[in-house]
């Protein structure tokens, strides 16, 4: 009964901060905006300034739901990852799909530079959507690499290993088109994989968001499934369940995610890795029909506190997200690697 007090609480707790936090991050910033004239612009009230409605409007609210959507995204492709291949240091570079982000926008930012090509004006192909579409192209191609392979090999662990390795053989290229670039292209792309929350347009985040709630809702009806393949395979097949399906199923829906997000956003580090272990500690379980839940509020509480701790300085550009991300989440993974090291020697 007890759990189930905590259980309840920690949910409404989570609930009323993401609120809390979304809202903030729409009155917080270099110029400052009373909550009046952010709920009037939000409502397109004749009340507010023109220029309080275009800062709301076209700038803090894509950003927003693009920080909201990106920490739920990472937060259940990381849970779903680490449940695959029980190891709770996967998460979403493990596959090399985040690798695969990189490689795409290398390519469309990069190449120009090594090949000493100048693109005309007219056809800049640095555009922000060319960067968005090369960069889900380049992580479906090493999404669809790690299906095929999946789908003929029945160690999941063997699966791991191969993604690992496609990321080393794809940082590998990139690293070769940096050699060759000119400094103007790998200043572009170095900001690209500082990450930014900032770079989406009102149309593009509210796709994110949608095609994000679709992933992550999908995810869910696999709770039972979930759940059986944390006893292992065996037990999992003796409940009925298909091993080989849902892992490949699993891998699809955490490699859509993952490469949504990345394709945004850039590269948001530690947040499908750090995400999970929070949901496990703060909820006291290993049952992902509370998990699951969990780690979709957790995520979008952490990428929106994120994001206005990279806003806190005041100046007129943000802090980058990976630095702000990589300050919390990496004592989180030691700490957790401190604490199974703990357990196992008592």
């Amino acid at each position: 009964m007890e759990s189930k007090k905590n259980t309840g609480f920690w949910f409404l707790f989570f609930a009323v901060a993401l609120v809390a936090l979304f809202l903030t991050n729409l009155w917080y910033g270099s110029v400052l905006i009373s909550w009046q004239e952010v709920w009037a612009a939000l409502t397109n009230s004749s009340e507010t300034s023109k220029t309080a409605q275009i800062i709301v409007q076209e700038y803090r609210l894509p950003q927003t739901i693009t920080a909201l959507a990106v920490g739920m995204a990472l937060g259940v492709a990381g849970l779903l990852l680490q449940t695959l291949f029980r190891n709770p240091l996967a998460g979403p570079s493990v596959l090399g799909i985040s690798s695969g982000a990189s490689l795409g926008v290398a390519l469309v930012v990069l190449l120009g530079g090594a090949f000493n090509i100048y693109w005309p004006e007219s056809l800049k192909i640095m555009s922000e959507l060319s960067v968005v579409l090369m960069a889900f192209a380049g992580s479906l191609l090493v999404l669809g690499v790690i299906l095929f392979v999946s789908g003929r090999i029945s160690n999941i662990v063997t699966v791991l290993i191969i993604g690992i390795m496609i990321g080393y053989a794809v940082s590998a290229v990139v690293g070769v088109l940096q050699y060759f670039s000119r400094s103007t292209e790998l200043h572009a792309y170095v900001i690209w994989g500082l990450g930014s929350f900032s770079n989406t347009s009102t149309d593009q985040s509210a796709f994110l968001l949608i095609a994000t709630l679709t992933g992550v809702l999908f995810s869910l009806l696999f709770m039972r499934q979930l759940n059986a393949l944390l006893l292992g395979d065996n037990y999992a097949r003796s409940l009925g369940v298909n091993t080989k399906q849902i892992q490949l199923v699993l891998i699809l829906v955490a490699g859509f995610l993952i490469a949504l997000a990345t394709a945004f956003t850039g590269p948001i580090a530690f947040v499908g890795l750090a995400v999970p272990h929070l949901a496990r500690s703060f909820y006291r379980t290993s049952n992902h029909r509370i998990l699951l839940p969990a780690v979709i509020l957790m995520g979008g509480v952490l990428t929106l506190l994120c994001n206005l701790i990279a806003k806190l300085p005041g100046y007129d550009i943000s802090l980058p997200i990976n630095a702000v991300t990589s300050i919390i989440g990496a004592p989180i993974v030691v700490w957790v690697i401190v604490k199974r090291g703990k357990v196992k020697k008592s």
